[in-house]
């Protein structure tokens, strides 16, 4: 089952560079905002479209985003539901990382994730209401697919925010790590208070 063309994920059609005067494409010859000389040229764009890898990102979106089973995960309290339906993001990752090649796209992407994670485990209900609103895997999809279709506009922003990607990404592990620690110690403090 393909989702590539569903309304879910429409695919963008690639745009014509113009030729220039030496004949050679003008895509060729760019260079990506990270040093990368490799920019996804239209048969690229279209194996990486046609991978099974893209087809599961496609797949862990619909499912996670649309289907809302990252906001039902985050029901399970003490953010372990929250945890592990960020583990489905591993493929946007993945793909982002060693398909594209992109480390300000891995940052992007960590970033929303991590944001996905903190926000679902926010205490009393918050968290739990905002998993069912924050649709991480959408962001995340969107940008890989910004990158697949050479999008300068997504390329530009994820790549002109990479150190902000970097230095939210240390703070949002340590604010989870931080909130985790928090609803260890409240649970035993009641535990503690209620059975005793």
């Amino acid at each position: 089952m393909s989702f590539e063309h569903s309304e879910d994920f429409p695919v963008i059609p690639q745009q014509e560079m113009p030729q220039q005067e030496g004949g050679t494409d003008r895509s060729e010859q760019q260079h990506s905002a990270d040093g990368n000389k490799r920019r996804p040229s239209s048969d690229r764009s279209e194996k990486l479209r046609s991978s099974r890898l893209y087809r599961a990102t496609q797949a862990v979106t619909l499912w996670m985003d649309r289907y809302n089973v990252d906001g039902v995960a985050g029901l399970v309290p003490g953010g372990v539901g929250d945890i592990v339906s960020a583990g489905f993001a591993v493929v946007h990752v993945y793909f982002s990382a060693f398909r594209l090649r992109s480390i300000p796209l891995t940052l992007a992407i960590l970033n929303n994730t991590l944001r996905d994670i903190f926000l679902g485990m926010l205490p009393f209900f918050v968290g739990d209401v905002i998993d069912f609103f924050h649709k991480a895997n959408k962001r995340n999809m969107a940008l890989i697919d910004g990158f697949i279709n050479d999008d300068e506009i997504v390329i530009h922003e994820v790549n002109r925010k990479a150190t902000q990607s970097a230095a939210i990404l240390i703070s949002l592990a340590i604010a989870i790590m931080l909130l985790l620690w928090g609803l260890v110690w409240l649970t035993k403090t009641l535990g503690t208070a209620l059975f005793s």
